[in-house]
């Protein structure tokens, strides 16, 4: 059977519904046999993305609404966001996400993340349970951080709670 094209989505309704102090991801792809994600994500004034390292996938953000900035690997360059503008994060670049006063609303889209598969190292012992991961886990989203020591989520911007 062939999938057929449809709409899955209008932002800017999306975005007209929303409450004003939602925040995080509004929206994201949840087709079942799809080999994209996409999130509609909107961040408050002044909130931040912390510093993170995708190192599986490329992502491709496109501002929809308000302002922010980008910081970049340290001691590289701060990337003013804006409307209509498209950035490129490759995978393994360093970033961290800041929104301008008035919020920003962005979308994200990037290859779908693979299953997640815990593998021991060479040669380590195999017995016993796996560690337990509940404190990657974003208690805003529900992603799995691939950071061993997260402090904001990659997805929706939430905060981890202090350990």
């Amino acid at each position: 059977m062939n999938a057929a094209p449809r709409i899955l989505a209008v932002l800017d309704e999306l975005l007209a519904s929303a409450a004003p102090d939602d925040r995080g991801a509004l929206w994201h792809l949840a087709e079942a046999g799809r080999e994209l994600d996409a999130n509609l994500v909107r961040l408050p004034p002044g909130a931040e993305v912390g510093e993170h390292r995708e190192d599986v996938l490329d992502v491709l953000l496109v501002v929809l609404e308000g302002e922010g900035s980008v910081r970049t690997a340290e001691g590289g360059p701060v990337l003013e966001l804006g409307p209509s503008t498209v950035l490129w994060l490759p995978r393994t670049s360093r970033r961290a996400l800041v929104a301008g006063p008035g919020g920003l609303v962005y979308l994200t889209v990037h290859r779908r993340r693979p299953g997640l598969a815990i593998k021991p190292p060479a040669g380590a012992y195999e017995g016993g349970e796996g560690p337990c991961m509940l404190d990657r886990v974003c208690p805003g989203c529900g992603r799995l951080s691939q950071d061993p020591t997260p402090v904001f989520c990659s997805r929706c911007g939430e905060r981890f709670p202090e350990r």
